[in-house]
């Protein structure tokens, strides 16, 4: 597809557009539907399309389907033009998005199908249907956010701290910085649990989660694992650093919980695990995790000798 930079004249819109018998389904589609030049340059488009674009078809007629696209996703739309274009008997299905007059963008399916030169003297062309898919768009993005997060604290859950943890272990191989883990556990949340209930439980992992939010850097990605146990991510960061940030969460994190008229006692058992850069990730994942873990262990058995 690409602009040609001039207007089609009327005589070859006309030639172009979609028989008589057809015009009524044409106009009153649902979604917007545009008859092309095969290199892409639109011909026809009806007010669904119009409406979508938030531009008249006398502005739209003349100008490249590729005018209407963000100039970022442009190649990858010349690429699945060019895969229609290779095999016609295909219709061609493409995720974009197309861009209004105030710039706004909407995320569209288009599919296109080749139209050969009719017995009645069209000349070859493409019909294209666009369907705005925002919706589709909104509930796969909502999708994909619960399957990344914990629905209790909202915080991202194991398989995102996981996935948080291998970039970070890639950053290290690519520019020999070193990952830290830190693995929190609460101290007496089964006691919590058994004598003010679980719904008081959850209260407590949320206002925890919220404190724990409340210390970390830009850069720090904390994670409820399960249960009472939450672990942070900590890319670039010295083992000195991490230290610094766990004696902060210690101060922050540890102060009772009023909540409603009662107050519960907080401790918290933490453990580091540092691994420096350099090296490939897959050397490194379970050594930090289980350096981390071992270590928040030893100190919860410390803390019950105290």
């Amino acid at each position: 597809m690409t602009s040609t930079g001039r207007r089609w004249d009327v005589i070859e819109v006309v030639d172009a557009a979609p028989p008589a018998d057809r015009r009524s389904a044409f106009s009153n589609a649902p979604m917007g539907v545009a008859l092309t030049t095969p290199d892409g340059v639109l011909v026809d488009v009806n007010p669904a399309l119009e409406t979508l674009l938030g531009r008249p078809a006398a502005e739209l007629c003349g100008s490249s389907v590729l005018d209407q696209i963000p100039a970022d996703l442009v190649t990858a739309a010349r690429e699945a033009h060019a895969a229609l274009l290779a095999d016609p008997g295909r219709p061609m299905r493409h995720e974009t998005r197309v861009t209004r007059p105030d710039d706004s963008e909407i995320p569209v399916q288009v599919t296109a199908s080749w139209v050969d030169r009719s017995p009645d003297g069209h000349p070859a062309h493409l019909v294209i249907i666009v369907e705005d898919i925002t919706e589709r768009k909104a509930l796969e993005a909502q999708l994909v956010h619960r399957s990344m997060h914990d629905p209790l604290t909202g915080l991202p859950n194991r398989l995102l701290f996981q996935d948080r943890l291998w970039h970070a272990l890639e950053r290290g191989h690519r520019e020999r910085t070193p990952t830290c883990v830190l693995i929190i556990d609460l101290d007496g949340f089964k006691k919590i649990n058994d004598e003010m209930g679980h719904p008081m439980g959850d209260l407590v992992l949320v206002s925890f989660a919220e404190r724990l939010l409340s210390v970390l850097r830009a850069s720090d990605t904390a994670a409820r694992l399960g249960g009472d146990e939450f672990a942070i991510v900590c890319e670039n960061t010295e083992p000195a650093d991490a230290e610094v940030l766990a004696a902060r969460l210690g101060s922050a994190v540890t102060a009772p919980l009023v909540i409603g008229e009662q107050t519960v006692p907080l401790g918290v058992s933490i453990g580091i695990g540092c691994v420096p850069g350099g090296e490939e990730p897959g050397a490194l994942y379970e050594r930090v995790v289980r350096m981390a873990d071992d270590a928040m262990y030893a100190d919860k058995a410390s803390r019950r000798r105290q």
